[in-house]
């Protein structure tokens, strides 16, 4: 049977958008194959890493019929690469192995059974089903999503909060050092709902999601959340734990603020950075009325200096940041002004976008 007959970039495109959660070394040798299921004329894609499951459909030419069977994924993506992308490529089954063709080229696969291929059990009990724009997903996460711990042992930092009430989408991350909330508006009104998505899964969202015109639906249920958009069906576990509370450390009423240009301060940040020491990254910053100066040194008895002028009349103080936590945060902004809230060297200090409260960003001071 011809399973799939089409051009080499459309078939790539399906195995691509599948195939981000498959590890090259696992424990369950089927868990590195795709699971192919044709029905008719429809061709369904699964891939698994237990906790993620991504599955898409697509009408990729071949023959009508019914058909499984599981297969490498990242054999049949190289060798997909490595194709031209007019080509027409097809896969056609012959006992227990796979046929690809394109070209005059000819690759024999070894295929497992289908049936051995482990489906995401899902959840009964799905929330109520509610959705926003691509793009709006795509631009939460880049705002909060490199706040996210990476190997900590508080593992419920390792991921992104998701809070749905209301009319608001709300997502939150931190590594107990800096916190990053941003938030939308959706077009239902929802239950409150709370679920801490890991890591795993919000980088491959953020791989998939695209800018083009289109909603992502989203449900929740107690342990697993399930996404919609695009012709694909993301299913993942949830982290459990109790994230902690954001509200309590979003500073409120700091008494000094700053409204300066957030390209400016990015370059003044990212040239005093050069020369902080290796391990801690630490600047200095004097804020005064009329000026911001911008200090670092390292252990080599090397320094830099860097003034802005702002306008600005609060009190002076002189506060000490990871200069990387500040960079993070304006380099995955787009706007043209930032505000900067401080109350004294010892507090932390809030950023965020002037008449909008959809962006806050939370970062500790650190001693120099």
């Amino acid at each position: 049977m011809i399973v799939l007959k089409a051009n080499q970039d459309k078939v790539l495109a399906a195995l691509q958008s599948v195939a981000g959660i498959v590890e090259r070394r696992h424990t369950l040798p089927i868990l590195a194959n795709v699971l192919i299921r044709k029905t008719g004329g429809q061709l369904q894609l699964t891939t698994s890493d237990l906790e993620i499951q991504i599955r898409t459909t697509a009408e990729l030419g071949g023959d009508e019929g019914n058909f499984t069977t599981t297969i490498g994924a990242r054999k049949l993506l190289d060798i997909l690469r490595t194709m031209p992308a007019d080509q027409t490529v097809s896969l056609e089954s012959s006992a227990s192995k796979l046929v690809l063709k394109g070209g005059k080229s000819r690759f024999t696969l070894q295929s497992l059974p289908a049936e051995d291929f482990p489906l995401v059990q899902e959840a009964a009990n799905f929330g109520p089903v509610f959705s926003v724009p691509q793009k709006t997903l795509k631009d939460l996460l880049s705002q909060v999503s490199f706040a996210m711990a990476v190997h900590d042992i508080r593992y419920y930092l390792n991921g992104i909060l998701f809070v749905a009430e209301g009319k608001q989408l709300s997502l939150v991350a931190t590594d107990g050092h800096r916190l990053a909330f941003s938030s939308a508006t959706l077009d239902v009104e929802v239950p409150r709902q709370e679920v801490i998505l890991p890591r795993k899964t919000v980088l491959e969202m953020q791989r998939l999601l695209s800018d083009a015109e289109g909603a992502i639906e989203m449900q929740f249920a107690n342990n697993q959340a399930k996404f919609s958009f695009g012709g694909m069906e993301f299913v993942t576990k949830l982290v459990e734990g109790k994230f902690p509370d954001y509200n309590r450390v979003i500073p409120k009423n700091h008494k000094n603020s700053v409204t300066l240009g957030r390209a400016p301060l990015l370059a003044s940040l990212q040239r005093t950075a050069i020369l902080t020491s290796e391990k801690f990254k630490g600047v200095r910053l004097n804020i005064e009325p009329g000026t911001l100066r911008i200090a670092s040194n390292n252990a080599e008895q090397e320094e830099a200096q860097d003034e802005l002028d702002i306008d600005y009349g609060g009190d002076a103080i002189e506060i000490g940041f990871n200069v990387t936590y500040l960079i993070d945060a304006l380099s995955n902004m787009d706007q043209d002004m930032v505000k900067l809230d401080l109350a004294d060297s010892n507090s932390s200090a809030l950023l965020t976008i002037p008449e909008n409260a959809s962006f806050k960003y939370v970062v500790m001071p650190m001693r120099i």
